[in-house]
């Protein structure tokens, strides 16, 4: 399918909302496992709207009238918040929509539906067994992955449905669908945007945040769902030190992915950038620290397991109950240890601007592949997570964008940096875009 949007946000100033969400509504209807919901009426009436307020010369939000989907992990008012999962089908609608939806409603956006996703965000991969897995839409050729676990936020904004996917991000579930789909993903600090409304994984490392098509538009959306925004400043590349670290996250890189980050370095490099190798030893110590989702996430649903399992995708079930392994004081523990590498990681970084990564390691795979094989499935996951989870237990901020030769499988680069450093990430990435353009 030809995208329907393919332009930034600011590019679409000029555009008609009505007759574009109507050709969008046309083929949002036959998106194969993207949406879990349609509404269709509320988001015609967005786009009429937005257009008679601009015909009377009234300034609105450059998001005003056009469609935003909504990772059905988030509450929206007289619904019942499924998670992709069928077990909280009987579960009460929510009385609210959660914050980060009513800052997008209250700015006009035209909320088109709500996307599929992991069950209860717990995988990196996208598969779904209940609403079928959405198609990664890089390629026409071969069904692969779309990544997770935003796996329909990413596709919605890929396939030119959408000018943002709100979603989550707790080891990577923006950065990831975002590298394989070819688009841009923002995971923020997580404390700047509420996570009210939207059903837990990781208390600890949770972070509601979107996936659009360019860098700037990542801005605007988390101008409008944080409870502050940014004033992101113009950063020349020239003026910037990027670290490359030499640790884990450089291992096991398919040629196509190694290639392409290679050559993102070199372009960053002539526009001007000092792109320096580090060896960041720390790097090594993460595995062993990001422990949290399951524990955390096996307190939210150990009622639930008990009584349903059998109704749970049996990968999802196996994740969530290694948590009941964790004592209380192994858990406290694990929260001082965090503590103590990020106070050592952030002294690292006090170095450099940014770290300059590879957002994932692989390309994105066939679907087939790992719906077949549950040792496949896993160690994709792994692979997946691997890179975007380092910087969710820093407690960062990082953004993914396509770095990939254009006709070739996305690939994306992720640029991160520690706690509240959000502005200068989303500056840095700025102009990294636009080097990477040339």
């Amino acid at each position: 399918m030809n995208a329907i949007i393919s332009q930034s946000i600011a590019a679409l100033t000029k555009t008609s909302r009505s007759p574009l969400m109507d050709a969008i509504l046309a083929h949002a209807e036959k998106a194969t496992a993207v949406f879990t919901r349609l509404y269709p009426d509320a988001a015609r009436a967005s786009a009429a709207y937005a257009d008679a307020m601009r015909a009377a010369g009234v300034q609105l939000s450059p998001l005003a009238g056009l469609p935003v989907s909504v990772k059905d992990l988030t509450d929206i008012a007289g619904e019942t918040t499924l998670a992709g999962s069928t077990i909280l089908g009987a579960m009460p609608p929510a009385t609210a929509d959660a914050p980060a939806v009513q800052r997008l409603r209250s700015a006009g956006a035209a909320i088109l539906g709500k996307t599929n996703m992991t069950e209860f965000a717990f995988s990196g991969v996208g598969l779904n067994p209940h609403y079928g897995t959405p198609a990664n839409p890089a390629d026409d050729s071969v069904m692969r992955i779309p990544g997770g676990s935003s796996s329909g936020a990413a596709v919605s904004v890929a396939s030119g449905l959408c000018v943002a996917g709100l979603g989550s991000d707790t080891g990577g579930s923006i950065r990831i669908p975002a590298a394989l789909c070819g688009i841009v993903g923002f995971k923020s600090t997580a404390r700047r945007v509420p996570t009210a409304g939207a059903l837990p994984l990781s208390t600890t490392l949770d972070t509601i945040c979107a996936t659009t098509r360019s860098v700037d538009d990542c801005i605007l959306i988390d101008s409008l769902i944080a409870d502050e925004p940014l004033a992101v400043p113009a950063l020349p590349l020239n003026s910037v030190r990027l670290a490359v670290p030499g640790t884990v996250v450089l291992d096991a890189l398919e040629p196509h992915v190694a290639a392409s980050f290679s050559a993102a370095l070199a372009r960053l490099s002539r526009a001007g950038a000092q792109v320096i190798d580090a060896p960041f030893a720390l790097l090594a110590e993460a595995a062993a620290l990001n422990k949290f989702s399951s524990a955390e996430a096996y307190s939210w649903h150990r009622a639930l397991l008990a009584a349903h399992e059998d109704k749970y995708d049996f990968r999802v079930a196996k994740r969530i109950r290694l948590g009941a392994a964790m004592s209380a004081a192994d858990y406290i523990d694990l929260h001082r240890q965090r503590r103590d590498w990020i106070t050592r990681m952030e002294r690292e970084l006090d170095a450099f601007d940014a770290l300059v990564i590879p957002t994932v390691p692989i390309v994105a795979p066939p679907i087939a592949d790992l719906e077949a094989s549950e040792e496949a499935f896993f160690k994709a996951n792994a692979l997946l997570l691997r890179n975007p989870s380092t910087i969710n237990l820093l407690d960062g901020c990082a953004i993914s964008l396509p770095c990939h030769a254009p006709g070739t499988l996305p690939v994306g680069l992720m640029i991160a940096g520690p706690a509240m450093a959000d502005a200068k990430v989303l500056a840095i990435a700025r102009a990294a875009e636009a080097a990477l353009r040339q």
